[in-house]
């Protein structure tokens, strides 16, 4: 059967969910403040919120938003008893911020280190999380939005695959935690939190942009249309395992030179230690490094336990060797970079990861690579020109990326 297109009822549920989009992005929005992002004229745009009052999905408030002429206040999504603890989700570590129904932060970003042999011990440091908040807001009920690492089914809710976990097996982490915590538990793939966060807090994003991972390993999100990708398979955005090298080392997916053999963090290092190994000093643990003014220091590196801060500040200390290497893994993400360009035609890109401390060069490095999209506009300075750049939002803010998912759920339920 066709689709006949769009009556009078689908439009009216349309605007209905670009108004609570708006107002979820906004905080506060008042009926002047919606007409003029959406064209639509006041009385419409009171009808609309008034459905959505009815609904329950918003509610309205004397907050004045200007201080000229007369206002009606503002509209918003409700501040009820729930709230939200965001998490970031690793074997290594847990970050979380709890936020409000509205997903503003409350109290402060935390960081804990994680030390998870099995599933049950990152189950049991994510319940502990949980209930540090529960003691702090014994009266709130609060539901969990997780990111985590690797390969997830944001449907089932299962961990299918996290890189750095020294456990193979699947984890049904929505079921059991809902289980065990009693609460409700989103989750999705750590990039679908930055490309959440990147949609949601930055209102200057154009209809299509991705953001790209470059941490321990390397991942991306993609935003099509305002919406994420996620693929049928939950796949998509496996930037990190296209194969740059044919030839190249055996990577963790079974496939071989993979970009994540190249260009990650723990590639680098694993490098770096090779290399450090070869060298005739390495059993006093001493390298003699080349520095940028050709002289020679010797530096203390245990090669074994070779960190990416040392790594990192090597290469803007300006060591020769170190920057080979990390130039080299750049221009392969730039390769990557550009035939997903081609392919997709996205022309924002969004870089967020430990390795963006490496700097404007290693950014610069990726740049070249890429050589932008052959149909970009001939003025660089154009609205549609390619841009890529490194990502602004704080850590924060990362991570309450998460609990959009609520808020795109909320979108899914008009």
């Amino acid at each position: 059967m066709f689709d006949l297109g769009l009556n009078n009822q689908r439009v009216r549920h349309l605007n209905k969910r670009i108004l609570l989009a708006l107002i979820y992005r906004y905080k506060h929005a008042s009926k002047s403040m919606l007409a003029q992002q959406t064209g639509l004229s006041i009385p419409a745009i009171g009808k609309i919120l008034e459905e959505l009052m009815d609904d329950g999905k918003i509610e309205h408030s004397d907050r004045m938003l200007s201080s000229r002429g007369l206002s009606g206040g503002c509209y918003q999504i409700p501040i009820n008893n729930s709230l939200i603890l965001c998490m970031n989700v690793t074997p290594n570590c847990i970050e979380s911020q709890l936020v409000n129904s509205q997903i503003l932060p409350l109290g402060e970003y935390q960081f804990a280190a994680v030390s998870a042999p099995h599933p049950q011990a990152l189950l049991a440091a994510i319940e502990q999380v949980y209930y540090q908040q529960r003691k702090l807001h014994p009266q709130r009920t609060i539901q969990l939005a997780l990111a985590i690492h690797g390969q997830v089914d944001p449907v089932t809710g299962v961990s299918q695959n996290m890189p750095q976990a020294p456990w193979k097996e699947h984890i049904e982490m929505k079921y059991l935690l809902e289980e065990k915590l009693k609460t409700r538990v989103l989750l999705d793939n750590d990039c679908v939190m930055l490309a959440l966060a990147e949609k949601w807090q930055n209102a200057d994003n154009p209809q299509d942009f991705c953001v790209i991972n470059v941490d321990y390993g390397i991942g991306s999100s993609f935003v099509i249309n305002q919406q994420i990708y996620r693929g049928s398979l939950y796949g998509s955005g496996q930037i990190g395992h296209t194969i740059v090298n044919p030839d190249g080392v055996a990577c963790d997916c079974g496939r071989y030179g993979c970009l994540e053999t190249v260009a990650s963090l723990s590639a680098l290092k694993k490098r770096a230690r090779i290399w450090l190994k070869s060298q005739p000093q390495n059993n006093t643990h001493q390298s003699n490094i080349h520095q940028s003014n050709t002289q020679q220091s010797n530096i203390q590196t245990d090669w074994d336990s070779l960190s990416s801060k040392h790594l990192i500040e090597r290469y803007q200390q300006g060591d020769l060797q170190v920057q080979a290497w990390v130039d080299n893994a750049a221009s392969a993400i730039g390769l990557s970079l550009y035939n997903f360009l081609n392919i997709l035609n996205i022309n924002r890109i969004y870089f967020y990861g430990r390795s963006c401390a490496f700097g404007d060069r290693w950014l610069n490095a990726i740049m070249r690579q890429t050589g932008f999209n052959p149909f970009d506009p001939a003025d660089p300075n154009m609205t549609n020109a390619t841009r890529i750049g490194f990502g602004q939002l704080s850590r924060p803010q990362q991570i309450m990326g998460i609990g959009y998912l609520y808020a795109e759920k909320a979108l899914e339920n008009v």
